[in-house]
């Protein structure tokens, strides 16, 4: 006998998840009276009840000037800015594409790789066209205003494109800056020929088998006095130079280090210029040129391998502003010292990563206008028994993944602005504190943009994933700056080896990289922390001071341990390698909050600078927050960590409302955004997808 089946109540364990199924019920049914056939199931997934987008703008409140916010954000500039924003929405080239009835432009970076390259390169002679990076070198000399105005300029085309802005900043800034800086005036001829792109340059830096080791670079350039030429020769597999930017296609120069051989010496490695291809675009004698092929992101970027087999160039090809070769072969070094030559020969590099940490930062922003503008019309769930759905930047959970990173965004953006005037008004002996910056702000900043990427792609869903919506090709893309212009790794190395040297000079008071404080006693936080105190820029700026001072004094004291355990000095920063990277960072976010407290000190009172005074704190707690060596080391209890993480909470709480403004404020174009920022709905639907049929 067939058992029988009876209907019972639930069990009160099942109570939340039937009101559950009630709610999702009435959320998807509309029960409408019976028709006259008697047909009496409910009316499913009527338009009536169905969600709609609606624009944020109608529901947020603007609190403070977004215009004014964006001239303290951007700084300089902005016309030109908004300028080459109109050149790339006003040209086909840019690939714009109507979706949900708004035009975006957007690379098309589903092309094969070959297609994306040229497609960039025909981008590249249309803005040269119009005169974007025209004349930095040849038409005026180049001056903090001009390298201002090319910075800017390449943060607007990384906002569109990395691909593109780096292909054009390998030209202009890499290559035209090694001629410039590191050539003398016998080379000038080639600056016009690189402006009028007559000549196409690239850089070849990096070996197969070194990289950062730029002393151990094995190409060499042999001085042959009976010819007045050098003779540029590829020994061994490992020397071969290797994804090299626009070396696979288009460039016609390289410029190149090599190890200097004159008269039976070897005088260390020296920058080159080398014809690789000519004005047909076929690869010159003795040169053999590899394309690097298909990689996981930059595809529009032509990287490549290049061999030299016994290549003659002319002996003034030499870049000699550091060193020269005379006819008869004998060298004359300028600058005496081995390492200091190989220093001011990577200069050039230094803006390389000056526009990097700017510029990693911009596509930040767009990260975050993107994953806020949807967090702020995507609903999920109802909070309250029958109630509406709730947006996903109502939720603590949502506001404690965007919100930080935000805030982090903006301090930052304000350190970045430093960096900027600094290197552009830079004097010779301020070279050391522009490459400890720049070295840091390049590793920190980067690394927080991908990480703010991937946070924006997650928070966004499937949604991230679309192409279209461009998240998860901006993770794929901008992965690379963590290790090109240095590894990240390699790089914090260098700042914590920096300070290391400033620490032991003994019975010299520090004056250099904002690290005055440590001549005075040593902050001491509070025994109990209140939501003011913490809110104080004195106590934030004391404490991220305490963490630095404390963590050079222990590395400066491991590596002295392990020196005395007859370590080499380098060994011994090796094996101390947890408190380099701890001390890189505390040292950084320390700066990056001084300088953001200078630029809110330099604004009147009013609705920005208490919004900035949100951002401010939000953004030094949770620096404080996330690094546990204010816990492992004793600077914060276990109760006042607790108390930290509270007031966290309480500031993204604070922030919320002002999400929508702070975003604005970024002053990036909505066709430089994405469809998901916007009608999400109207985007995905059938009339949009179908394309109307």
């Amino acid at each position: 006998m067939a058992p029988k089946f009876r209907h019972h109540d639930p069990p009160s364990g099942a109570t939340a998840a039937t009101r559950r199924a009630r709610i999702l019920t009435n959320h998807l049914v509309l029960h409408t009276q019976a028709p006259p056939s008697s047909y009496s199931h409910p009316t499913l997934l009527s338009a009536d009840v169905c969600l709609s987008y609606s624009p944020p703008e109608l529901s947020e409140t603007i609190s403070f000037d977004t215009k004014e916010m964006r001239r303290l954000l951007d700084a300089h500039h902005i016309a030109e800015r908004d300028w080459l924003f109109g050149l790339i929405e006003g040209n086909e080239l840019f690939n714009p594409v109507k979706i949900g009835g708004k035009v975006y432009v957007m690379p098309d970076l589903n092309q094969p790789f070959q297609q994306q390259r040229d497609m960039n390169m025909k981008r590249i002679k249309y803005l040269f066209d119009k005169g974007v990076h025209m004349g930095c070198y040849t038409e005026i000399e180049p001056t903090p205003e001009s390298y201002m105005r090319n910075i800017a300029l390449q943060e607007v085309l990384r906002t569109y494109d990395l691909a593109l802005g780096i292909q054009m900043a390998v030209h202009f800034f890499l290559w035209g800056s090694y001629i410039k800086f590191v050539g003398t005036k016998h080379h000038e001829k080639w600056l016009k020929a690189t402006e009028s792109y007559e000549v196409i340059g690239c850089v070849a830096m990096s070996e197969l088998g070194h990289g950062s080791n730029l002393q151990a670079t094995e190409t060499v350039a042999t001085y042959d006095s009976s010819t007045g030429e050098f003779v540029v020769n590829t020994p061994c597999e490992s020397a071969q130079k290797h994804m090299i930017g626009l070396a696979a296609n288009y460039a016609t120069h390289a410029m190149i280090f090599a190890q200097l051989h004159t008269n039976g010496r070897n005088h260390g490695v020296h920058g080159f210029l080398v014809q690789i291809r000519d004005g047909n675009g076929k690869t010159c004698p003795n040169v053999r040129i590899a394309d690097c092929g298909l990689k996981s992101g930059l595809n529009g970027i032509d990287n490549g391998q290049i061999w030299f087999d016994n290549v003659r160039i002319p002996r003034e090809n030499l870049l000699n502003g550091v060193a020269d070769v005379l006819p008869d072969g004998r060298y004359v070094a300028k600058i005496k010292d081995p390492r200091e030559r190989i220093g001011a020969q990577l200069a050039p590099v230094v803006i390389g990563r000056v526009v990097i940490s700017t510029t990693s930062i911009y596509k930040t922003k767009v990260s975050l206008a993107i994953a806020i503008r949807y967090a702020l019309s995507r609903r999920a769930f109802s909070v309250t028994p029958n109630g509406p759905e709730a947006l996903l930047l109502d939720y603590p959970s949502h506001q404690r993944r965007l919100l930080p990173l935000l805030a982090k965004t903006y301090a930052m953006t304000f350190a970045g602005n430093w960096l900027k005037v600094f290197f552009t008004k830079r004097e010779p002996q301020s070279y050391k504190t522009v490459h400890i910056f720049s070295v840091a702000f390049k590793a920190i900043f980067s690394w927080h943009s991908m990480r703010t990427l991937q946070e924006c792609r997650e928070a966004c869903g499937a949604q991230g994933m679309k192409a279209h919506n461009r998240l998860g090709l901006m993770v794929a893309e901008s992965d690379g700056q963590l290790t090109y212009e240095g590894d990240n790794n390699l790089l914090i190395l260098q700042v914590s080896k920096i300070l290391l040297s400033e620490a032991k000079k003994h019975n010299r008071p520090l004056q250099v990289f904002g690290l005055e404080h440590m001549n005075e006693p040593s902050p001491i936080i509070p025994p109990q922390l209140s939501s003011s105190i913490l809110r104080s820029s004195q106590f934030q700026i004391a404490a991220l001071r305490l963490r630095e001072r404390d963590l050079l004094h222990r590395f400066a004291s491991e590596v002295s341990l392990h020196q005395l355990r007859g370590e080499t000095k380098d060994q011994a920063i090796n094996l101390a390698y947890h408190l380099y990277k701890e001390l890189s960072k505390a040292f950084t976010e320390r700066m990056v909050l001084q300088l953001t407290i200078e630029a809110e000190e330099g604004i009147s009172a009013g609705s920005i600078k208490d919004v900035l005074a949100l951002v401010r704190s939000l953004y030094a707690l949770i620096c404080i927050e996330e690094d546990d060596t204010f816990l492992r080391y004793g600077h914060l209890s276990a109760e006042n960590a607790a108390t930290v993480r509270e007031e966290v909470t309480k500031l993204c709480s604070e922030l919320r409302p002002h999400a929508l403004a702070l975003v604005s404020s970024f002053g990036i174009p909505d066709s430089f955004l994405a469809p998901i920022a916007f009608d999400w709905v109207g985007a995905n639907s059938w009339s949009s997808v179908s394309g109307g049929h």
